[in-house]
């Protein structure tokens, strides 16, 4: 395949499919080149006993997520809520509390500290987000030092810091030391605050989409119909001034402009020439993945609501430290979403597969009873050995990045554009900021000033 045409998009992920088509309703004539044989990147759907879909990739929307909300309705989807009835379960410390609302039951000086942490947490990040990260007055020290040092000079008991320990595996998928605290200041402003990121109801977690976020793709992909090229791993993007040529395999496309729309590590893995600027390149070498093992675990209903368990749990001690009930929209098969994050991907990935789950099965039997031990079905996904991701939830930026080459993130290179939640304004990491980034490329695309056609 050789052609040419305005726009070439790299990665079928939210972000490139949402910018190709905004530039074809603009009249852009665009090619999406998908490394995979799917479409949909980060967003993955299996299938459970029965045929119901399920998500081993991103699920949840919230109710600030105005771009991704206002996309599943422009393409005739429908959410429902995650299912929170019944008691929670949080164990921090020596104890377990099983509660019901918002807030488990600890001991008052931990909460304290929790409580008072956060308020500070809350205040610097909202300070971070009233300007580029990079530019806030005080983003020398944020970046200096890691998330993991900014903790231990706020939280001041041991369950407080468990717990902010909890939150940020679960947030990131990596520890608070392996993190800019500029960056965790910055990316909790960008979505309004801690409880937005990790509250259910008002917060991240609060809706699904029937039939699965990967519908969200899927049903772009069928509006762009044959633009989008499956089984094509770009390798090689010539640039200059006038345009770009693109090498998928024995194939070349050419055109005025490129959108990445990929992680910044696999960016970082594509050959350009000339060489893109060294702040580009110096970024993108210091923003590594997140690593998580998602799990699906199936039952024949969902035994934990008869018991009176709401199937969310969380523990600083456990392997699988978040768990939901995640049972589709069909009613059943019951199924519990668990998460190996960060040092526990780590850990779980060098188990072999019986051993794996011999662990998250243990671990959802601690948390709601031996009834847990009992699966019909059990899926797994660990994204890091996923080829064209290596990770999730994202990228995230180490101490000093962001202060030193933070403004490459989003500016583009001549005539490449850079696409990916992880360059958001508003909730990144998140579905809905990868469609923020997909509608600025293109909106960057749409302005920019006429180039000549592309060779023919």
């Amino acid at each position: 395949m050789d052609k040419s045409v305005d726009v070439v998009v790299v990665g079928a992920g939210t972000a490139g499919l949402v910018a190709a088509r905004d530039l074809v309703r603009a009249g852009s004539d665009v090619l999406v080149l998908e490394a995979r044989d799917r479409v949909g990147g980060r967003l993955l759907n299996a299938e459970l006993p029965g045929g119901s879909p399920i998500e081993v990739g991103g699920q949840w929307v919230g109710p600030t997520q105005h771009q991704v909300l206002t996309l599943i309705e422009e393409l005739g989807l429908q959410t429902y809520p995650t299912h929170t009835a019944g008691r929670h379960i949080a164990e921090l410390g020596r104890s377990r509390s099983e509660y019901t609302g918002r807030i488990p039951r600890v001991n008052p000086a931990a909460l304290l500290d929790i409580v008072q942490t956060q308020l500070r947490l809350d205040r610097s990040a909202r300070k971070v987000v009233r300007t580029e990260p990079w530019e806030y007055d005080r983003a020398g020290s944020l970046d200096a030092q890691t998330f993991d040092t900014w903790l231990r000079n706020h939280a001041h008991t041991a369950e407080g810091r468990a717990f902010f320990r909890m939150i940020t595996e679960a947030v990131f998928a990596a520890g608070p030391e392996d993190m800019s605290a500029l960056w965790a200041n910055f990316y909790i402003g960008a979505a309004g605050g801690l409880d937005a990121l990790i509250n259910v109801g008002n917060g991240a977690q609060q809706d699904r989409v029937v039939g699965g976020t990967q519908a969200i793709a899927l049903a772009m992909a069928r509006e762009l119909g044959e633009r989008i090229v499956l089984d094509s791993p770009v390798t090689d993007i010539e640039w200059d001034d006038t345009g770009v040529r693109v090498r998928a395999g024995g194939a070349t496309v050419r055109a005025r402009h490129a959108v990445i729309a990929i992680p910044p590590p696999l960016a970082a893995r594509l050959r350009f020439t000339p060489g893109l600027p060294g702040d580009r390149d110096q970024l993108v070498q210091r923003m590594p993945m997140g690593r998580v093992i998602k799990v699906n675990v199936a039952y024949d209903e969902p035994f934990w609501r008869a018991e009176g368990w709401s199937g969310q749990a969380n523990s600083d001690r456990r392997a699988l430290g978040t768990v939901f009930d995640n049972t589709p929209f069909a009613g059943g098969p019951g199924v519990l979403v668990g998460f190996l994050e960060g040092r526990h991907a780590d850990a779980g990935a060098r188990l072999s597969p019986t051993d794996r789950r011999a662990l998250v099965l243990e671990d959802l039997a601690g948390y709601f009873g031996p009834g847990a031990r009992a699966p019909i079905d059990y899926i797994e996904k660990d994204w890091a050995e996923e080829e064209y991701s290596r990770g999730c939830y994202g990228a995230f930026a180490t101490p000093g990045t962001l202060t030193r080459f933070g403004p490459a993130l989003r500016r583009p290179v001549g005539p490449l554009h850079w696409a990916g939640t992880e360059t958001a304004t508003r909730w990144p990491g998140y579905i809905d900021g990868a469609a923020e980034s997909g509608h600025r490329v293109a909106g960057e695309i749409i302005r920019a000033p006429a180039a000549a056609a592309p060779d023919k």
